[in-house]
């Protein structure tokens, strides 16, 4: 460790004495009156430095602290650094623990493995990095979120010339971020359970879990706790064995994967259609369709593939028939 630099003239006289007059380190410690671990210290770190005497007293004070404590090299990690974003989509699997992941690692990388502390402690500090919605961890056919997005689609009657505003429905899947969308002419308890309809056969399966808001269309009795779903709901819950879980008022964490997937529809898809004109329900979809090709095989940015590869890795393998 330096020594401070009201030191330094210590340090110099020190090298003196036990160059020129050949006193011990005990008589230089007390000639100068400091610690004799001080003195052998001085002498050891001057030996490793090749600093002696004669050349230490051409050297500034900068100059010799330097030589004799030079700041420390960083130490060059032996470890090897696990794939977070592998193990953070490996988590999305049913029953796959970080204890598992870290086993599996630690098997492969030997001597080189962190401990499980320090793996867990890493991987925690690297997901903090991602999106609120990429962070979350839900299992593979689990959930899927629901929801309409603000902007609407100007659809133009071709014999009347009136134009009506299509309303956007999105779906996004938890574990994959699989994305579908549609348009609807209304929010209405029909239009909702239609667009889920829809969004069923398009990931040809049933995940255990419905996760709307609590629009008055769906729900009977909005509530934080125990919200009542509308009687078509109903229907449609007990039709394909998914239970529905609406997501609390005020608490945007429990629908974040569908509020980033109306985000993204709005940027990819709808402000791509900005300039065209439509002029049924139909050609509007078509179109959206379309598009949500490309945007299912866009890849993350954070992490490996892309939406669509993610569905059939995760969510398609677990979906109900």
């Amino acid at each position: 460790m330096p020594t401070p630099r009201v030191l330094m003239s210590k340090i110099r006289q020190a090298l003196q004495l036990l160059a020129d007059a050949s006193l011990s380190t005990r008589q230089v410690a007390a000639a100068l009156g400091i610690s004799k671990t001080t003195v052998s210290e001085i002498a050891m770190y001057a030996r490793d430095a090749g600093v002696g005497w004669p050349q230490a007293a051409t050297l500034s004070d900068d100059e010799l602290q330097a030589r004799l404590y030079p700041p420390p090299r960083p130490r060059s990690s032996t470890r090897r650094e696990p794939d977070y974003a592998s193990l953070h989509q490996e988590l999305k699997r049913p029953g796959v623990t970080l204890q598992l992941l870290w086993e599996e690692y630690s098997a492969g990388a030997g001597e080189a493995a962190y401990r499980y502390s320090a793996f867990c402690e890493k991987y925690r500090a690297w997901a903090k990095r991602l999106k609120r919605s990429m962070r979350q961890i839900h299992p593979g056919g689990e959930r899927l979120f629901v929801d309409y997005a603000g902007q609407t689609v100007p659809v133009v009657d071709a014999s009347t010339g009136e134009i009506r505003r299509a309303q956007v429905f999105v779906a996004v899947l938890g574990a994959s971020n699989y994305t579908y969308a549609c348009a609807t002419w209304q929010q209405t308890a029909a239009d909702w359970v239609g667009a889920i309809i829809a969004t069923l056969t398009f990931i040809k399966g049933v995940p255990k879990l419905l996760v709307p808001d609590q629009p008055r269309a769906l729900i009977a009795n909005p509530d934080a706790y125990e919200p009542v779903t509308a009687r078509l709901m109903q229907e449609l819950g007990e039709h394909y064995s998914v239970a529905v879980l609406p997501a609390r008022p005020g608490r945007p964490q429990d629908k974040a994967k569908v509020e980033v997937g109306v985000q993204v529809v709005e940027r990819w898809i709808l402000a791509r259609l900005r300039h065209r004109r439509f002029f049924s329900l139909v050609e509007l979809n078509r179109a959206i369709a379309q598009l949500l090709i490309d945007l299912n095989q866009r890849p993350f940015k954070k992490l490996p593939g892309c939406r669509a590869a993610a569905f059939a890795a995760l969510d398609a393998p677990a979906l109900k028939p």
